[in-house]
């Protein structure tokens, strides 16, 4: 059997789905890397909700793809930009996907990391304000048990009128901050508001004020998350990195090759793309964990086309690819995103999204994915 797919120049191709998942097992925690993966939040179908309302949530279905995660030994960054914080998220609602799970993690011995932002400010903030609102999100963080991630802030880019500034913000945060954090430095590809961040739109005068913040406070530094889609940037940063400060890629074009990392260090990884690629990635690190980088790259190379196509610009819409993704897969009921975000990519993009994964073998139900993404194209008048 044969699905036709819309291939986004007015014409459609023959598509036929593999029959069987890839086969992948559960084993024991990763000892070579840490692995978080940032989570998607569910939202739910029949609360009766406007793009400008608060978020409605599936608690059940939300947690439950947490709990998916860990049982594959990854940890979960939770209410980072993957649960579209800033993009249907608001403070309260993350608040509370902070709090369940963080207790949900403590049940099942999960890893879990939260973000801390700004996010609960809503126009125009001093820096003052800035410190408050970072500091209202910390203290709620570390009371969940969860290690903190400090975010990239919108209202700290659009206040700070200089890379001291964030020296001084940054320093006062890492001082009050009781166990280690990860600094998350976000590029604008994923949130033009962040443009200039660490007080400059030169990169490498960013970075020099990036590090400056990290060499000052190393004992508070965990490490870095860097996502700014440059692999060689990121290179560059991990090898001026203190003695004991990790660097987490957050690079989802060129994770392979900064996971399995060089003669001269690698990275650990915080991705979004490790949301539908959880069970694979799992089985990766595995086998990295035994030294066998070659085998490491063979299983998780071919998924960077799947990768690059969910993150093309614009690139603060890969959620919704995830989202449809854990639909098909059958991680959730419904393809309904929170702020009605699932309407951000075409049919066409839906559709290479659907090919490339099941190519992969993602699916652990291929004919339940067949199934729904028939029922999709049917929605927009494709008949089979």
């Amino acid at each position: 059997m044969t699905i036709q797919l819309p291939t986004g120049d007015g014409g459609f191709k023959a598509y036929e789905p593999r029959l069987e998942p890839l086969a992948v097992t559960t084993g024991s925690p990763f000892t070579s890397r840490t692995v978080f993966s940032a989570a998607h939040v569910v939202a739910d179908p029949f609360a009766d909700s406007t793009p400008d309302s608060p978020a409605a949530v599936d608690w059940d279905a939300t947690l439950a793809f947490r709990r998916h995660l860990w049982s594959h030994g990854l940890g979960v960054a939770e209410a980072m930009d993957t649960a579209q914080r800033g993009m249907g998220l608001d403070w309260a609602g993350a608040a509370e996907l902070i709090r369940r799970s963080a207790a949900e993690a403590k049940a099942v011995g999960g890893l879990i990391a939260c973000g801390v932002g700004t996010d609960q400010l809503t126009g125009p903030a001093t820096l003052a304000e800035v410190r408050a609102a970072y500091e209202e999100q910390l203290a709620l963080v570390e009371e969940s048990g969860a290690q903190a991630i400090l975010m990239a802030s919108r209202a700290l880019a659009a206040a700070a009128k200089s890379p001291e500034d964030y020296l001084e913000v940054y320093g006062h945060l890492l001082r009050q901050a009781t166990e280690p954090v990860v600094l998350h430095w976000l590029g604008p590809m994923f949130d033009p508001a962040l443009e200039g961040y660490w007080g400059s739109s030169d990169l490498d005068a960013a970075t020099d004020t990036f590090l400056e913040v990290i060499a000052a406070h190393p004992d508070k530094v965990d490490g870095i998350k860097v996502s700014l889609l440059e692999a060689q940037r990121e290179i560059d940063i991990r090898r001026r990195l203190p003695q004991g400060v990790r660097c987490y890629t957050g690079d989802d074009f060129n994770y392979p090759e900064l996971i399995a990392g060089d003669d001269q260090g690698f990275s650990h990884a915080l991705l979004g793309i490790f949301d539908p690629l959880g069970p694979l990635a799992a089985e990766a690190v595995r086998v990295l964990d035994t030294g066998d980088a070659k085998g490491f790259r063979e299983l998780l190379d071919p998924t960077v086309e799947l990768s690059r196509h969910l993150f093309q610009a614009p690139t603060r819409f890969y959620k919704t690819g995830v989202v449809f993704l854990a639909w098909l897969a059958g991680h959730q009921s419904h393809f309904t995103m929170v702020g009605g975000l699932q309407s951000a990519r075409s049919l066409p993009h839906f559709a290479r999204a659907y090919e490339l994964a099941d190519g992969l073998g993602l699916f652990p139900d291929p004919k339940l994915a067949e199934e729904r993404m028939k029922n999709l194209l049917s929605l927009y008048g494709v008949t089979q």
